[in-house]
């Protein structure tokens, strides 16, 4: 087989490819927060840090989300930082940084077919041969940028599980099948939950005298559900 047949087959049986949820196209840097939350879910807030291969920036909190734009000197200086934690041998197995175990993050990195590294604790205790991803935790977490603006998703997840919230519960009125969303996680059109709470506050749901924690979380570009 020739190298250009070759490649083309390649091309195609990536294409092909089924993204996983969670998934964010062209990023390249990715920072989820797992927090424990007591009222709220946080695997439905949207991630804490994007930086994607157009140096384009997500930073999310609970449930909004703003976006920017890094010039190549801020993009490349975090790109350096990441690389000499992975030179470091840092970014190879999951890592804790001791104290609050409740405190759990998920970094994800696109380079040398993609990391997927846990870690737990809290970074201002981090040892001395972490204090370097726990620095980039830290300020991954609070980032800030003068380009960011709040930004609007046109599409959210929805999810739901059985369980009770305290107060009310509201009817199942919007356009999706509620079993296929007990089922696995559906998109929905942002208009159509404009008077839903969204990210890790979630909602009361009532359905045949069952309740239900129903959440929406906010897609970013091209994002499976």
């Amino acid at each position: 087989m020739s190298r250009a047949l070759l490649f083309l087959v390649l091309v195609s049986v990536l294409a092909a490819a089924p993204a996983r949820a969670g998934d964010i196209p062209e990023a390249t840097l990715v920072l989820e927060a797992m927090d424990d939350l007591s009222e709220g879910v946080s695997s439905a807030a949207p991630p804490r840090f994007v930086l994607r291969l157009d140096n384009q920036v997500f930073v999310g909190g609970s449930a909004r989300v703003y976006s920017g734009l890094l010039d190549k000197d801020a993009a490349k200086a975090l790109e350096r930082r990441v690389k000499e934690l992975r030179k470091a041998g840092v970014l190879d197995a999951p890592a804790s940084f001791g104290g609050d175990p409740s405190k759990r993050y998920r970094l994800r990195l696109s380079e040398d077919g993609g990391r997927d590294l846990l870690i737990t604790g809290d970074p201002a205790q981090a040892p001395p041969a972490l204090q370097g991803l726990a620095a980039l935790i830290t300020d991954l977490l609070r980032f800030d940028h003068p380009s960011l603006r709040p930004w609007q998703p046109a599409e959210y997840a929805v999810s739901a599980r059985e369980g009770t919230l305290v107060g009310g519960c509201r009817e199942w009125l919007l356009p999706l099948s509620f079993d296929a969303v007990l089922a696995g996680s559906q998109r929905i059109a942002a208009d159509e939950v404009d008077r839903w709470p969204a990210g890790s506050d979630p909602a009361s749901v009532c359905v045949n005298d069952l309740h239900y924690v129903v959440t929406f979380r906010p897609l970013l570009p091209g994002e499976q559900p």
